[in-house]
């Protein structure tokens, strides 16, 4: 009595899939809460660096505050970086991560 062997899909093809998929998301720069700077200070970060008006910063740093995050900007992976960085030089906790499907 002879078995049917079924092939078993190559992983990394199904990893390509992915990765072709996941290029096309967005990557996010995330500020975290801290310890150290002032409410007021990180509003202030917000609205130099990235341009935003008072009331779109300030809702930003109370999502960073109460919720221990924020997402306050999203593009491509290379501008987050800098992004992150520009946050790091300001003194603030940030990183970055892929867009949520």
């Amino acid at each position: 009595m002879g078995m049917t062997v079924l092939a078993s899909p190559d992983i990394h093809e199904q990893e390509d899939l992915d990765t072709a998929i996941d290029s096309d998301r967005p990557w996010q720069t995330v500020v975290w809460n801290d310890p150290v700077n002032l409410m007021s200070y990180v509003v202030r970060v917000l609205q130099q660096y990235f341009g935003y008006p008072r009331d779109v910063a300030t809702t930003l740093m109370l999502a960073v505050h109460h919720e221990g995050h924020a997402v306050v900007c999203e593009g491509p992976r290379e501008q987050m970086e800098l992004h992150a960085q520009a946050m790091h030089d300001y003194g603030l906790w940030a990183t970055i991560r892929k867009a949520p499907q």
